[in-house]
């Protein structure tokens, strides 16, 4: 089945939404992401505000439009470092090159990682479009896991310690078994894996946000050593002889 061609109105018309994207994302290292104007982003592509509303409809929808873009970046980027390993059995070099992808990326993108993981915008409330483009980057992780899960080198973790936490968990499992990830995930191993995620977040906003300033001399290499240790959590990376690289 032959695709139509675009017509050069389409075409016209993708062009300047992507200038008023690119604008916009200027936008968010100037003034953060509450401070997103659709008048300012007009005035920078040489626009009057009420024709930026042929595009884009209101400040939520360009919020939802930089999200789905910038979620899908991030999510390609360590997708692709961590498709470039080439011995996938080797799961310890696997997660750290998507975890250095991800802060590779937000180190170069400051702003767009405020959109995504900083404080959320007062009146914004994201929608269900963003949830898979958000999941795509942690999902590389979970992948990981899975391989080393399967192919036994993740050990024995024990038994989930505290009382309710196997349900608390539930949500993501049941997102990893939707995927056909590890659909017999052991609940401490979910635990371990969102613990992972969430730190891997943490340890990258303190860097991009000032917090290891007096503390940390060389963040990327700090951040090594806390991906490293993550890993080792799950029962990755502990092979005699493991180097980063």
């Amino acid at each position: 089945m032959t695709t139509a061609p675009r017509t050069a109105r389409a075409l016209a018309r993708e062009t300047i939404t992507r200038e008023i994207l690119t604008a916009a994302r200027a936008r968010l290292a100037a003034d953060g992401p509450a401070g997103l104007s659709l008048r300012a982003v007009a005035r920078d592509v040489g626009m009057v505000s009420s024709a930026v509303y042929r595009y884009v409809e209101s400040r939520d929808a360009l919020l939802t439009l930089l999200i789905v873009e910038c979620y899908d970046e991030l999510g390609a980027a360590v997708e692709d470092a961590e498709r470039q390993v080439p011995d996938r059995e080797d799961v310890a070099t696997r997660w750290l090159a998507a975890c250095r992808a991800a802060r590779a990326w937000s180190v170069a993108h400051p702003g767009e990682f405020a959109l995504l993981y900083g404080t959320p915008v007062p009146g914004y409330a994201a929608p269900r479009d963003t949830v898979d483009p958000a999941i795509r980057t942690v999902l590389v992780l979970v992948r990981v896991v899975a391989d080393a899960y399967h192919a036994g080198v993740v050990p024995p973790l024990g038994p989930t310690a505290e009382s309710g936490l196997t349900s608390l968990v539930a949500p993501a499992r049941e997102v990893v078994a939707a995927r056909g990830l590890i659909d017999d995930a052991p609940p401490e191993l979910v635990v371990r894996t969102l613990m992972a995620w969430t730190t891997v977040l943490g340890t990258v906003s303190f860097e991009l946000f000032g917090h290891l300033v007096g503390s940390v001399d060389d963040p990327h290499a700090w951040f090594d050593v806390v991906s490293l240790r993550l890993a080792a959590d799950l029962g990755i990376g502990l092979q005699e002889g493991f180097s980063p690289g």
